[in-house]
């Protein structure tokens, strides 16, 4: 068995069930050469005093050198917990998720998964997709999809290990089928009514923002009468609700012109009329600030960019990229018309995003309110004792 002893006094985040561990926290680590230096072995933690803390996946190549499995001393590492976890993940969906058929069945560390994300799409029919995403959860792979396959009842499972997270890892990125058939070009999906065409293969994350499920049901709610601006719109996502939702028309602008043409599919799959919807493959800071010249204004935006900071090392800059888009964002709004903003840096607080969008709203000299603070939907929960899980953070605002 694999030993990590920590440093004196480096407990105290185990203790409150923290489940990341440093390389600056670690006095040494004991076993067998060969389970030390094999990715993914599971290691008693104890503190300096050799107290028991927990049961980690060790990862020698990364940064965040073990991830907490479990705190139970009692609970064994094995295939029956494997299968109590996708069990109870499974059911907490099936009770809280309604209106969809495009699900985050297993999100890390929330679902006693670290490193493990798993999105469900068309559901029995459709596709599970896989990223195993640290070493832990890659040494349990095989054990993990069947109990996905048992759990479920969906035969296809798609891996999409193609984050740069990976190779943080020391792991390779890996895509393609694990079990089953393989994804065709496209896997229909359904959300609040509207249906969707999902790129599992090749889309963004496995194909589908699936987090922003509810921040699209608000937009639908508020869409009627509005012409809604859709920035960093991939395939379309806030725009077909918007359209839903009886937008008058709706402007969408990405960079990908594959985004947008599966956006433009999207339109035609719900039998929405084309001419309310402008589809622009421009770069958006580029886009705004013509718009801007152009006297142009919105009556409902949506500001959902890329991850501009990937991490604590690129806040600095990416604070200005969100200032900057925000700024734009209220130029370019009319009065009484709302702006959804959003960012999905994990190295961006809830707090600091609010005193970035505050003060892009006192550089365009305006005065906005605070509607609504967003996040994910309950298919991606928060455990109280790891606040990095919420990446994903957004304000509906108003320009008063």
């Amino acid at each position: 068995m694999l030993t990590i002893t920590l440093k004196p006094g480096k407990e105290k985040s185990l203790l409150r069930r923290h489940p990341w561990i440093f390389p600056t926290a670690i006095e040494r680590v004991e076993g067998k050469p060969d389970e030390k230096n094999k990715p993914g072995a599971t290691a008693v933690v104890q503190s300096a005093s050799g107290q028991f803390l927990a049961r980690a996946a060790f990862s020698p190549k990364s940064q965040i050198r073990a991830r907490v499995w479990s705190f139970n001393e009692n609970e064994a590492i094995d295939h029956a917990m494997i299968k109590r976890r996708v069990k109870k993940a499974l059911a907490h969906r099936m009770n809280m998720v309604k209106d969809t058929d495009a699900i985050r069945l297993i999100f890390g560390e929330a679902d006693g998964f670290p490193g493990l994300v798993v999105d469900w799409y068309a559901g029995k029919a459709g596709h599970l997709v896989c990223q195993f995403q640290s070493a832990g959860v890659e040494a349990w792979k095989g054990p993990i999809v069947q109990a996905l396959v048992a759990e479920t009842g969906c035969p296809n499972v798609y891996e999409r290990s193609d984050a740069s997270v990976r190779e943080r890892e020391g792991m390779p990125l890996v895509t393609g089928p694990l079990v089953g058939d393989e994804p065709g070009a496209e896997t229909l999906v359904t959300e609040n009514g509207v249906r969707y065409a999902v790129d599992i293969k090749t889309g963004h994350k496995t194909g589908f923002y699936v987090d922003q499920r509810d921040n699209r049901r608000l937009v639908m709610e508020h869409a009627a009468g509005r012409e809604v601006l859709n920035c960093f719109c991939y395939t379309g996502g806030f725009s077909l609700a918007a359209l839903k939702g009886g937008a008058t028309s709706v402007t969408s602008i990405d960079s990908s012109g594959e985004a947008l043409a599966i956006g433009r599919r999207n339109v035609e799959l719900n039998g929405f009329d084309a001419g309310r919807a402008e589809w622009q493959d421009a770069d958006v800071f580029k886009a705004l600030r013509a718009f801007r010249e152009q006297g142009r204004s919105f009556d409902l935006i949506v500001l959902d960019p890329p991850k501009f900071a990937a991490s604590p090392d690129h806040v600095e800059r990416a604070a200005r990229a969100y200032k900057d888009i925000n700024l734009l964002g209220f130029q370019l709004l009319r009065e009484g018309g709302l702006l959804f903003t959003y960012s999905c840096s994990g190295a961006i607080s809830a707090d600091l995003f609010q005193k970035i969008v505050a003060g892009a709203a006192n550089d365009a000299k305006v005065d906005a309110r605070i509607l609504r603070r967003l996040s994910a939907g309950v298919d991606h929960p928060m455990t109280t004792s790891f606040p990095e899980g919420e990446y994903l953070k957004g304000v509906l605002l108003q320009k008063a």
